[in-house]
């Protein structure tokens, strides 16, 4: 059966969007850009073969297509900007063998202005067609939260924006196959800003609560009691919770200077969410101080290295750096994870602690960095000798939270 729909780069924005699109009946081909294959297990790959998904690194079967995603990933560059070469790779290569009246879709995160100025000139020298009049274009901002079993691509709202009104509602009927609803933006520069507010929206709104968990704790005020209360507000107020650090594939992005107007708050929050992870590590010293304890040659235990929770997924996880600052301090550091097998700091082999009960009793420190579900709270609080809880997991006085 010959494919519908291709999906080009198969991580965090594509993989979802395949497996949505194979569930909804629609023939997928899956291309592959490079190393950011998402992780399938053998069952859902089955699964997805068997509903017409097709894996390719041939990209001839791009040309035989009615519409192509680009979803490759654009993570932060040396210069701090959006590195766009994965999205450049994968323009080149469809617009070889791009066909009259396809249409082209960009969910990778990107600043505004993206669509029309760097990835239509490529397409249509490549291909020698005109974005709007041969082929559509248009921009949707990916909206996937992995591992979120209430809020699926089928019911999340897709935000569409195209170069003309034509191409909004082609984008807009292919993508009424996989949702409930969509919303039209008044074109791919709007739909581009949706996707770069809603990234800082949730950096901006977790520094605030990192900065307040600081503040807390040097008052003596318990910061989840606070949330708990605040949540009960009906309007107004969106509960955030503080952590180690922010991870993920969604980098905040202040990348409006070249319009003369940069996001102040985006980088002040960047800063914040920033310092989470030496913060963590500043406390931890101060707790083994407090039990006698001098943090060079003590025995911590990271719990949780992925950067949500249950999910294998380590992309800017803050428990890398924590696990430097705990090694600078000449710390003894082993981790448990039960979806990390390995894990590598400065290129050396962190141990993985075996029976998770045993190592917490044994460590002069365990802290929680990633709240799994597969992990007791009560009874880890018992058996560690001293337990840091960055997620308010714990109850109340049975732990050290953040």
């Amino acid at each position: 059966m010959p494919a519908d729909l291709a999906v080009i780069g198969l991580g965090p924005y594509g993989l979802p969007l395949a497996q949505a699109a194979v569930a909804a009946g629609i023939p997928t081909l899956g291309y592959t850009t490079g190393p950011e294959t998402g992780p399938l297990s053998p069952a859902e790959l089955r699964r997805m073969l068997s509903r017409g998904f097709r894996p390719a690194t041939d990209p001839a079967g791009l040309g035989r297509v009615r519409t192509a995603v680009i979803c490759a990933p654009t993570p932060r560059g040396v210069d701090g900007g959006l590195d766009l070469s994965q999205v450049e790779a994968a323009a080149r290569t469809l617009a070889a063998r791009l066909r009259p009246h396809t249409t082209v879709i960009l969910e990778s995160p990107v600043r505004p202005g993206t669509t029309e100025d760097f990835l239509r000139p490529l397409l249509e020298k490549g291909s020698g067609l005109r974005a709007g009049r041969d082929f559509h274009l248009a921009y949707a901002p990916s909206r996937v939260d992995p591992g979120n079993r209430d809020h699926t691509p089928a019911n999340t709202p897709k935000v569409i924006g195209g170069l003309t009104p034509a191409c909004t509602e082609s984008a807009a009927a292919f993508y009424s196959r996989l949702t409930d609803k969509v919303v039209r933006a008044r074109g791919p520069r709007e739909a581009e800003a949706v996707q770069l507010l809603e990234t800082n929206f949730r950096h901006v709104n977790i520094a605030l609560v990192n900065e307040m968990a600081a503040l807390c704790h040097d008052l003596g005020v318990d910061l989840w009691d606070v949330i708990r209360c605040a949540e009960t507000k009906p309007f107004g107020f969106q509960a955030f919770r503080p952590g180690p650090g922010v991870g993920g594939h969604g980098v905040p992005q202040d990348l409006t200077g070249h319009a003369g107007r940069p996001l102040r708050m985006v980088e002040l929050a960047q800063q914040v969410n920033g310092r989470m992870p030496q913060y963590v590590v500043q406390r931890a010293a101060a707790l083994l101080n407090e039990h006698g304890k001098s943090a060079r040659g003590a025995r911590v235990l990271l719990l949780g290295v992925t950067y949500k929770a249950d999910l294998a997924d380590q992309q800017g996880t803050p428990a890398h750096e924590v696990a430097i600052r705990l090694m600078e301090l000449g710390a003894s550091v082993s981790y448990h994870d039960p979806h990390v097998a390995s894990w590598n700091v400065l290129d050396r082999p962190v141990p993985r602690a075996d029976s998770l009960y045993e190592a917490a009793a044994d460590a002069d420190l365990t802290i929680l960095l990633q709240q799994h579900r597969t992990y007791d709270m009560q009874g880890l609080s018992v058996k560690a000798q001293l337990l840091l809880d960055t997620r308010g997991a714990t109850p109340t006085g049975a732990a050290h939270r953040l």
